[in-house]
């Protein structure tokens, strides 16, 4: 039991933590989202092809699921605020890299005689931007294992949702960093929407290793077990290495039914979600004749008004009437998702008030579950292990981009927008049907981790 001072101490690192957390992340998004921004004047002053943009996304994509997998292990291990700044020094040096890569014109053909991409730029770009997933792979498992360690899990899932904004606030901020700097100097600044987001990503890196603890213990406190009212762990204060940390993993994530759920349901939800993020613009001026710049702020008021009020509200829903069974919401947003998503299908052009309505609800139903599937993979696979769960429910999450990418560009030149707007439905509709089935499932899996953990220490797996 803490001391009052103690609890003082506590809820002054804890609140440091999520806060310089959300900065961090923040700045993830900053070398990450800005690449989106700057799509059309690669194409308009380099030549770049939409096709190869859009491949570089996808492959962006799935090396950063991977990423996320990989590195969970990592994060579950060693230390996470060193990872974390790792990731984003990383991240920013890839920045760096694209944006003086035309100087390499000097030592390779990369520039043709009009000032145009050759295939070696489009190459180094395109190799450089696949990389940089890897490395953006490195920011979500430390939050997520930092989060577990510091907050308990009856406060996780309203206080991990004030740090998913961090998403929407970081693509808020670098877009408007960007546009500025493309709408007053030119596309022929397109260099600058690297190497400024760069810079201030590097600064943030370093105020992420100066002020960030991994524990509790590491500032003299007592970790989470030990407060009133927490959950304990037998053997807590011992750390798990070697064969005993792989059973351990083994029982809580890979043979738990539950965290292959929450990763097929993520797999489903991001479908949704990317559709309604990377081709929502286009909905709104190819198949509802919308104005490109008023289709620009509809998907801006859904991805910064809509997800992060979607956010916060079900992170606040989720541990006042559900007990924190985060997957409860999950099912809720997840059905009124997708049936914002048809109702704007569905909605006349003739009404496109009514259509940005509907895409920026299904935006706000959407993001609940974004973040709330990584909470409740981190309950249940307990603070231990949870970076490793939510790397599997990043692989799941960041597949999806085969099927709203690649996928959905080939539905809709061959066979129409109908098609793409059919195939999310209906995905949407199995994430709602695979999230019901963890319906009466406990809200964290601390006690079947107590079970594991004696077991391990008495020998008997």
């Amino acid at each position: 039991m803490m001391t009052s001072e103690q609890k003082r101490k506590y809820n002054y690192w804890q609140w440091r933590t999520l806060i310089v957390l959300m900065i961090g992340y923040a700045f993830y998004y900053f070398v990450r989202k800005n690449f989106s921004v700057v799509m059309p004047a690669l194409e308009s002053h380099l030549g770049i092809t939409k096709v190869q943009l859009g491949l570089f996304l996808t492959l962006n994509g799935i090396i950063y699921g991977l990423s996320r997998f990989a590195n969970g292990f990592l994060a579950d291990r060693f230390s996470r605020r060193k990872l974390m700044a790792s990731g984003l020094i990383l991240s920013s040096i890839a920045n760096f890299v694209i944006c003086f890569s035309p100087s390499m014109n000097s030592f390779v053909n990369v520039l043709d005689t009009e000032g145009k991409a050759t295939m070696t730029l489009v190459y180094i770009i395109g190799s450089v931007w696949v990389l940089n997933g890897y490395f953006q792979g490195m920011g979500v498992p430390p939050c997520m294992s930092l989060m577990a360690h510091w907050i308990h899990p009856r406060e996780l899932a309203t206080k991990q949702s004030i740090w998913n904004a961090s998403h929407s606030i970081g693509a808020g901020l670098i877009s408007v960093i960007c546009a500025f700097i493309l709408d007053h100097y030119g596309y022929s600044a397109w260099q600058l929407c690297f190497a400024v987001p760069a810079s201030i990503a590097l600064v943030g890196a370093f105020v992420l290793l100066f002020t960030l603890k991994d524990t509790p213990s590491s500032v003299g406190l007592p970790e989470l077990e030990e407060m009133e009212g927490g959950k304990s762990e037998s053997h807590e204060t011992e750390e798990l290495t070697g064969s005993a940390f792989k059973k351990f993993i083994n029982r809580l994530v890979f043979g738990n039914p539950i965290i292959w759920i929450l990763a097929v349901s993520n797999f489903c939800i991001y479908v949704v979600r990317f559709t309604i993020l990377d081709w929502g613009a286009t909905f709104l001026t190819q198949y509802k004749g919308m104005e490109i710049s008023h289709a620009g702020s509809v998907v801006a008021a859904s991805e910064i008004i809509g997800g992060i009020a979607g956010m916060l509200l079900a992170g606040w829903f989720t541990d006042k009437f559900m007990k924190s069974r985060a997957h409860r919401t999950c099912l809720f947003c997840t059905i009124g998702a997708t049936l914002s998503f048809f109702l704007f299908w569905q909605v006349p052009s003739s009404m496109n008030w009514l259509a940005a309505a509907f895409l920026c609800l299904s935006s706000f139903f959407i993001y609940g579950p974004q973040a709330l599937l990584g909470i409740a993979a981190s309950n249940q696979a307990t603070k231990r292990a949870c970076a490793t769960a939510n790397g599997i429910l990043g692989i799941f999450g960041y597949a999806s981009t085969t099927v709203s990418g690649l996928g959905f560009g080939y539905l809709a030149q061959h066979f129409g927008w109908n098609s793409v707007f059919m195939v999310s439905v209906i995905i949407g509709i199995v994430g709602s049907i695979v999230i019901a089935f963890m319906w009466n499932a406990k809200a964290d899996g601390y006690e079947k981790a107590e079970e594991v953990l004696k077991e391990i220490h008495n020998g008997s797996i």
